[in-house]
């Protein structure tokens, strides 16, 4: 381990702490989601991930694993709810609505079994 440096900050020394550089891929919804939900319910998780530099990474799998978890889940619903190419031909507002009850209820599942862990 290296030595670590200080700043002088009035009468205080401050460990000079930096993180190192983070890839450019950007965090999804659900990302996003777990971050927040981090900070605010489990701040001790978080500061330590975000300390151990394993945040990011962790974000990235999350919303990695939610996106496939909604992509196999989508289609199983739509069949089960009669959800088809012929009704959306036929009333696309029906269509609309049911898609976005469908995705709202992949999304809390996701929400129970990714995010709020």
């Amino acid at each position: 381990m290296s030595k670590l440096t200080y700043i002088r900050c009035g009468d205080y020394d401050i460990p000079n702490l930096k993180l190192s550089v983070q890839p450019e891929t950007s965090i999804g919804k659900y990302g996003r989601r777990r971050k927040s939900y981090l900070k605010e319910h489990r701040p001790i998780l978080y500061n330590q991930l975000l300390m151990s530099e394993k945040l990011y990474p962790h974000l990235l799998e999350i919303d990695r694993t939610a996106q496939e978890r909604v992509d196999t889940m989508l289609p199983h619903m739509m069949e089960t709810a009669g959800v088809t190419e012929e009704l959306k031909a036929r009333a696309p507002m029906r269509w609309v609505g049911l898609m976005n009850t469908l995705k709202a209820q992949a999304g809390e599942v996701i929400f129970q079994e990714l995010i709020y862990i």
